[in-house]
């Protein structure tokens, strides 16, 4: 997929735990592990929202476009 997500990039660069950012948010470990790994299809602006303000970044510092060729 050409979607890549570097949540784990910017949660080492801030020294936040999974844990941490999921009860700061609101969502479950689960969920947010899906998030970080990519594996999912979608993500709300909300929680989008919620991330950049606890991590202090915007979305294109997470959400990564790159072409399959």
């Amino acid at each position: 997929m050409p979607i890549v997500t570097n949540l784990d990039v910017m949660m080492a660069k801030r020294k936040v735990s999974l844990k941490e950012l999921a009860d700061r948010i609101g969502i479950s470990n689960t969920n947010l592990s899906l998030l970080k790994t990519g594996k999912v299809q979608g993500v709300r602006y909300r929680t989008l929202d919620a991330i950049c303000k606890e991590l202090d970044c915007q979305p294109g510092d997470i959400l990564e476009y790159r072409s399959d060729e």
